[in-house]
């Protein structure tokens, strides 16, 4: 709000005309980080008069105050646009405000403007269709003199051990895509026999143990819902027990009194071996797919956003073993687009008929196959284009103890725990 003050009355001693040769000069004295005059001289006027004085003084505060008032004006028509129009305004400023250095935009929040928040601004990136982009150029066939140059770089920035490759020759890749998928020698990956759960990939430990209160730790101190990752209970796959509330969600899935719900997230890197195996003998019989975001979910990225995991595009595969419920999750990520199943070739990931918010279920138990799919432990699952996570959440007795430490690195075939 301006406050217009009348026009001051010319003193009779001063003519009229002389008020326009008067000059003027201001000072802008900051002090304790104020943006007005402190208490010192805030004009220094040269000019007939004390009346033109103090009639110019008045003139200045208010030329002084203009811009303010305008730039208060074109900001508050962005609250009176409609939100597509609103983000479209608001981004430059918003992207502006947090890459200049020394904070040169900061002044504009002591006129009301507000900037969208970082993780807003993260979530409003069209990362599906950054990764489908990048999809299309992993299958570009690279000619064969520019392959080793390629992919050494790969290898040397994300340390990636081609020793244990089944092909070591890099120019036997024909592109990026078969490059990020290659296979490992046999005995490169010893499966451990004598526990009951091993590691389905390479990758970090991001965290582990029971379930409690239907909450999951994606890292410590930040959780996400166990039924908004899992998706509802449906009579669809044939369990025992009816739907309920989602505080009894934890009890649908623990089937065996005297049991409980265990989780384990395993972080794969750009570097490490991008496909992924069975962790136990268990059946698989229901698969869900939900399409979403494709966030970056590296440590620092999990931390900074609530129910990442929620947010992105993910596979469930649901089914049971011989402790009870048993589920494992592939967790898309930025330019993971693509996860695939292999006795799965209905699924199609990062596909725009599909729209966030839903989900598509998917029944391996028919009337030919009343089971499901069985898998052996350590047998290939499925794999992802980049790097990613996979998170495990399963049904085991109360003396089923974790053999792991929060941050180790793991590597596919090695003990998750055991009775």
């Amino acid at each position: 709000m301006v406050r217009c003050c009348p026009p001051p009355r010319p003193n009779p001693t001063v003519p009229r005309h002389s008020l326009r040769k008067v000059r003027v000069h201001v000072h802008r004295l900051r002090s304790g980080g104020s943006s007005g005059w402190p208490g010192g001289q805030p004009t220094r006027l040269e000019g007939p008069g004390e009346g033109g004085l103090s009639a110019l003084s008045r003139r200045a505060r208010f030329r002084l105050h203009f811009p303010q008032l305008a730039l208060r004006r074109r900001l508050g028509q962005l609250s009176c646009m409609s939100r597509p129009a609103l983000k479209l305004r608001s981004w430059p400023l918003t992207v502006l405000y947090y890459l200049l250095p020394f904070g040169a935009l900061r002044p504009l929040s002591r006129v009301g403007w507000r900037p969208v928040s970082r993780v807003a601004l993260y979530k409003s990136v069209p990362t599906r269709l950054l990764s489908r982009a990048w999809g299309r150029l992993n299958q570009v066939e690279l000619p064969h003199w520019l392959r080793r140059p390629v992919y050494s770089l790969y290898i040397w920035t994300f340390g990636v051990n081609m020793k244990e490759a089944a092909v070591e020759d890099l120019h036997h890749y024909r592109n990026l895509s078969e490059f990020f998928r290659r296979k490992l020698k046999p005995q490169a990956r010893p499966v451990c026999g004598l526990h009951s759960v091993i590691s389905p990939s390479d990758g970090k430990i991001l965290n582990f143990g029971q379930v409690k209160n239907c909450e999951v730790e994606q890292v410590k101190g930040v959780t996400y819902s166990l039924e908004s990752f899992l998706g509802p209970r449906t009579y669809t796959e044939d369990l025992p027990f009816p739907p309920a509330s989602s505080c009894d969600f934890r009890n649908q899935l623990v089937t065996q009194e005297g049991n409980e719900l265990y989780h384990c997230v395993i972080y794969l890197a750009p570097g490490d071996y991008h496909c992924f195996h069975s962790p136990t003998d268990w059946t698989v019989s229901h698969r869900r797919h939900f399409p979403g975001s494709l966030m970056s979910v590296n440590p620092g990225m999990a931390r900074w956003i609530k129910e990442l995991f929620c947010h992105n595009e993910r596979v469930v595969l649901s089914g049971d073993w011989k402790h009870g419920f048993f589920s494992l999750t592939a967790v898309g990520a930025t330019n993971v687009g693509s996860i695939r199943i292999y006795f799965d070739r209905d699924l199609h990931t990062n596909s725009p008929r599909y729209s966030k918010g839903s989900y598509n279920d998917f029944s391996f138990v028919t009337h030919a196959n009343k089971d499901g799919v069985p898998m052996r432990k350590g047998e290939h699952l499925g794999e992802f284009n980049l790097g990613s996570t996979i998170v495990l959440i399963f049904e085991a007795p109360k003396d089923f103890n974790f053999r792991l430490k929060a941050g180790q690195k793991i590597r596919f075939g090695e003990a998750l725990g055991s009775l």
